[in-house]
C-alpha cells in the first residue's frame, strides 16, 4: 500500500565536470544555523482538533515571530475537527509548498454505518472505491462543485466494532474523505458518516518526521528565549530541502548561483552534475552543497544536454535563495 512517491529509488547522478564548491559561501543544509533555517524552513505541525488550519498556522507564526518568521503558509487544508500532518512553510519556503500536493496523502478514518452490514459486503465495496473514482466536492468546499476524477491508491479496514469502521486510506490530493465515506454509505444502501479523521502522511512526510504540536513549538521557544537552548527549536524547524527531496536535481557551479537567484534561466555551462529528468518536469536547482536555489521547469531532457553543449535547460519560476548568498559571476 503505497502513495506515488513511496518507492522512489536513490537517483543516479550524472557528472558533467569535477568542479568543487567554495565553503566560504552558502552552507550545507545539515550544518545550517537556526536563523538560516528560519529563512526557508518548515514545521511539520500536528494540527489540533477544533482548530482551523489557518488559525493553527497563524498561532505558529506568532510563536516563531521572535526568530524572524514574517510569513507562513500551509499545504492541504484540514477541516477544524481533523487532526494530523499540516506542513507549515516559513518565509521563502512558501514558494515550494505546493510541491507537496503531488505525492498524495494518507488518513486514518472512523466511519459510522447507519445500519449493520456483513464484513464481506463491506470489503467488496471498499475494493470498488479503490483506483480512479468520480467525486463531487461537498457543498462546503473551496473548489467549484463539479464532479472530478480522483484516485484512491489503497484502503485497508483496520477494525470493526459494531457499526463503527476504522480504516486507513491513501488518496490523491484534493480527495474529500468525508465525501468518500458518504459515497460508500450510499453504495452500501445504508448510509454512513465520518466520526473522526486524522492525516498521517503528506507526500513523503510521515508522523515520524519531526511532527510537533503547537505546545511543542511554544515550549521550544521558551527554552530558546529563557535558557538560550536551541536543541528543541532545532528539532521543530526543518530544511525545506528535506520535504521536496523527491524532485530531480540539477547541481550548478558556485559561479552560476547568483545569476539564478536573480531569476535567470539555467543554461548548460552552469551545470556540474544532475539526475535524469524529462522535458517538462519540475526541477530542484541546487548548489553543490545541496542548497535549494530555485525551482523550475525543464525545457529539454537530461539526455540531450551532452549532445547540445549549450542552451537553456531549466526555466526558473520560484527563486528561494537570497541574492548575494554566493558571489556574482564575473566574466574573465
Amino acid at each position: 500500500m503505497d502513495l506515488p512517491l513511496d518507492n522512489i529509488k536513490e537517483k543516479e547522478i550524472i557528472n558533467l565536470s569535477e568542479e568543487a564548491t567554495d565553503t566560504a559561501y552558502g552552507s550545507y543544509p545539515k550544518k545550517r544555523g537556526l536563523k538560516q533555517r528560519v529563512e526557508s524552513g518548515f514545521v511539520l505541525l500536528d494540527k489540533p482538533s477544533r482548530t482551523r488550519s489557518k488559525t493553527a498556522a497563524s498561532i505558529a507564526k506568532q510563536i516563531l515571530s521572535p526568530l524572524g518568521v514574517k510569513k507562513v503558509g500551509y499545504s492541504g487544508t484540514l477541516d477544524p475537527n481533523v487532526t494530523g500532518l499540516l506542513p507549515i512553510a516559513l518565509n521563502a519556503a512558501n514558494k515550494a509548498l505546493s510541491l507537496l500536493l503531488v505525492g498524495g496523502k494518507e488518513y486514518i478514518a472512523l466511519m459510522h454505518l447507519h445500519k449493520s452490514i456483513s464484513v464481506e459486503v463491506l470489503n467488496k465495496t471498499f475494493k470498488e472505491f479503490t483506483g480512479k473514482i468520480m467525486q463531487l466536492p461537498p457543498v462546503r468546499s473551496h473548489v467549484k462543485r463539479q464532479y472530478r476524477e480522483r484516485e484512491i491508491y489503497y484502503s485497508e479496514i483496520l477494525e470493526i466494532d459494531n457499526n463503527d469502521v476504522l480504516f486507513k486510506v491513501g488518496v490523491e490530493s484534493g480527495t474529500y474523505i468525508r465525501k468518500l465515506i458518504h459515497d460508500i454509505g450510499e453504495k452500501l444502501g445504508i448510509g454512513a458518516h465520518m466520526v473522526e479523521l486524522r492525516r498521517t502522511k503528506v507526500s513523503t512526510l510521515t508522523e515520524k518526521d519531526h511532527l510537533v504540536t503547537l505546545q511543542d513549538l511554544d515550549d521550544a521557544m521558551y527554552y530558546y528565549e529563557h535558557d538560550s537552548d536551541e536543541r528543541f527549536i532545532d528539532y521543530c524547524i526543518q530544511n525545506i530541502e528535506d520535504a521536496i527531496d523527491f524532485l530531480p536535481k540539477v547541481f550548478v557551479s558556485d559561479s552560476a548561483v547568483d545569476t539564478i537567484c536573480n531569476g535567470s534561466p539555467l543554461a548548460i555551462p552552469g551545470i556540474v552534475k544532475m539526475n535524469h529528468f524529462k522535458s517538462g518536469e519540475k526541477i530542484f536547482i541546487s548548489t553543490l552543497k545541496g542548497e535549494l536555489i530555485a525551482l523550475g521547469k525543464s525545457i529539454i531532457a537530461s539526455e540531450e544536454i551532452k549532445a547540445n553543449g549549450k542552451g537553456i535547460v531549466v526555466k526558473t519560476d520560484s527563486v528561494i535563495m537570497k541574492t548575494g548568498t554566493y558571489p556574482k559571476y564575473v566574466k574573465i
